[in-house]
């Protein structure tokens, strides 16, 4: 009896975790699904998890991070090149590759400019539109996906933690717990939606 119960527990073991790790994989993949009229949100957006930025010690004051519900589930790739304007396709760590020669990119953030992250373990990279500079550490970005549930975070507070100010690591804000994530991330840059032949 207690072995059959033993096999049975590992049995849901493996199950749980094949399940995880599929989650996983597909965060941030170059999915492309249908837009709907309304995209990304569905009829109205509607907040879900809101941070405690207001007060809270590290954030900006003047922003509401926030996470919202869309029409269905978004990766972050679809939704960083719909509101950035960068037409390139992919998972979002070749992004930086792909963006040689096509747009310029760089190390320090513009409004409008996609942060792109390293692929890191099981990750795929991300990437985030720059929405607001607040300071030489601190920008602001819109993504999606971002706690792999296919949602929008609006607001969201990124601080450079890299010994040069170069932003090859940053940190994002948790909007549920209203403070910074523990976890750094390696950070190739910015990608500028100048194109290569509009610089010359």
């Amino acid at each position: 009896m207690g072995e059959r119960l033993l096999r049975r527990v590992a049995s849901l073991c493996r199950v749980s975790m094949m399940a995880l790790v599929c989650l996983t994989l597909g965060a941030c993949a170059g999915l492309e699904r249908f837009k709907g009229p309304n995209w990304p949100f569905a009829s109205s957006p509607r907040s879900t998890a809101v941070g405690p930025s207001s007060g809270a010690p590290d954030a900006p004051g003047h922003l509401q991070p926030r996470i919202v519900n869309a029409s269905y589930s978004l990766q972050c790739v679809p939704y960083a090149r719909e509101q950035s304007g960068i037409q390139i396709r992919g998972d979002a760590w070749t992004w930086w590759g792909q963006a040689e020669g096509r747009y310029q990119r760089g190390r320090q953030p513009e409004v409008g400019s996609l942060l792109v992250l390293r692929r890191q373990g099981r990750s795929r990279g991300h990437l985030a539109v720059v929405t607001e500079i607040v300071d030489s550490r601190t920008i602001v970005v819109r993504h999606a996906n971002w706690l792999n549930r296919g949602r929008i975070h609006l607001d969201t507070p990124v601080r450079d933690v890299s010994g040069g100010n170069d932003w090859s690591a940053v940190r994002v804000w948790y909007t549920p717990g209203g403070v910074y994530g523990a976890s750094t991330y390696p950070a190739y840059g910015f990608i500028y939606s100048r194109t290569e032949t509009a610089a010359r």
